[in-house]
């Protein structure tokens, strides 16, 4: 029973899942800075539409960043906790400057592909480590994503 942490999960797997929960943590991180100066620098005709969905998904995107730390720490590893690590390891690119709509919705779909391939990822470790609480986690995550990146999408024309 060595082999098992804390909560009966084989250590090599839930240290492995930590790990990429920390990535994802970090891009998460990224993507969030970059939705909520997004929201702050936004202007045009659809500001007061964008203003608000913007608000609705940094809203969302920093409760999800607790529920990931809050996991990793369930799993008696470290999150992450320090700009330069999340800049050192998102995929997530910064996203300066950008007051144009079209432009900070593309920005946001490209965040989402990033985070969802990285959630699907998880997804399939956690179920190889059984470790329903990642499990569960990715798995809620990804079905309200894709809607979103839907209706983004659909925002966009494309």
């Amino acid at each position: 029973m060595n082999y098992l942490n804390n909560i009966g999960l084989d250590k090599a797997k839930s240290d492995k899942l930590a790990e990429g929960l920390n990535k994802l943590l970090a891009d998460y991180q990224v993507f969030y800075m970059n939705v909520r100066g997004f929201h702050w620098n936004i202007r045009g005709d659809k500001f007061f539409e964008l203003h608000l969905k913007f608000e609705e998904l940094y809203n969302d995107l920093v409760i999800k960043i607790d529920e990931i730390a809050e996991r990793i720490l369930t799993l008696n590893k470290v999150p992450m906790h320090s700009y330069s690590d999340y800049m050192n390891t998102a995929e997530v690119k910064e996203a300066k400057n950008i007051s144009d709509g079209m432009q900070c919705v593309r920005s946001i779909l490209e965040s989402f592909k990033i985070i969802i391939t990285k959630q699907r990822e998880l997804l399939d470790m956690s179920a190889d480590a059984g470790d329903e609480g990642t499990n569960a986690l990715m798995s809620d995550y990804i079905r309200e994503q894709e809607k979103l990146v839907w209706m983004y999408s659909a925002y966009l024309n494309d």
